[in-house]
């Protein structure tokens, strides 16, 4: 099963709703929306309509990150430690629950957890990571986890994604996944290949036909892919028509 979408609603939720049948909703890492605007997105949206979640990110993120600014949200100075990374705080735990709600409300399969640049792999996040990602309850929710930068090497996230049971999220053109949970492949195009993340990239039809190669060679029973580019909303209709023509079910 191949689900195609993109990131956020490009060109509107009621227009989006009408071409697609999966969206990555972006709000809720910045803000969350309140929970009479996702009741009423719920209700907008298709029956079969399908929401996969972007963590808040007070999980993930520390109050240095510029996209605290961006979401208008400032965190008083001496309780800037307490957020981000995965950090064992009442903090990150109630964002945690939050994201959770969200995600019953929009009856969500997936939720991805993307950490920054500057989560490197020491040995503090790492014994972060292992006790938020043991201890919070996900209920049937496929976790995945797209980590960023060069400092996480392939092995080192295998192995915790194994431990984890948590899908590894990769840009299909940069690199394969390295584990997958319950053989759900989740997949972000950013942009040009291949793998260099420039979102005012358009992809070319041979791109997209080797994006349909590169599904092949990922052992995967459904696949997720989300387009983040300048032109996602007509390089993901592209590439639906095209493994329509496969008879593929999207």
């Amino acid at each position: 099963m191949i689900k195609v979408g993109c990131c956020g609603f490009p060109g509107g939720i009621d227009s989006y709703f009408r071409f697609f049948k999966l969206t990555e909703v972006q709000r809720t890492f910045y803000k969350p929306p309140s929970e009479e605007t996702l009741k009423k997105w719920r209700e907008k949206a298709p029956s079969d309509f399908e929401f996969s979640i972007k963590a808040w990110q007070f999980i993930t993120h520390n109050p240095k990150s510029p996209t605290y600014k961006k979401a208008g949200i400032n965190i008083p100075d001496d309780k800037k430690n307490l957020y981000g990374s995965f950090k064992p705080t009442t903090e990150v735990l109630e964002a945690w629950e939050k994201t959770s709600t969200i995600c019953n409300i929009l009856r969500a399969k997936i939720c991805l957890f993307q950490c920054p640049v500057s989560f490197i792999p020491s040995e503090e996040n790492i014994k972060n990571m292992k006790e938020f990602f043991s201890t919070v309850n996900r209920s049937d929710l496929v976790f995945v986890w797209e980590p960023r930068g060069k400092d996480w090497a392939a092995s080192l996230v295998k192995d915790l994604c194994e431990e984890l049971d948590i899908t590894h999220v990769v840009d299909p053109f940069a690199s394969n996944p390295t584990y997958l949970s319950l053989k759900t492949a989740y997949l972000r195009l950013h942009g040009s290949p291949p793998g260099e993340k420039t979102y005012a990239y358009k992809y070319s039809d041979e791109d997209l036909l080797r994006l349909r190669s590169i599904l092949q060679s990922i052992n995967a029973k459904q696949y997720y892919l989300l387009f983040n580019n300048i032109s996602m909303k007509e390089d993901a209709l592209r590439f639906y028509n095209i493994i329509s023509e496969d008879k593929h079910p999207e």
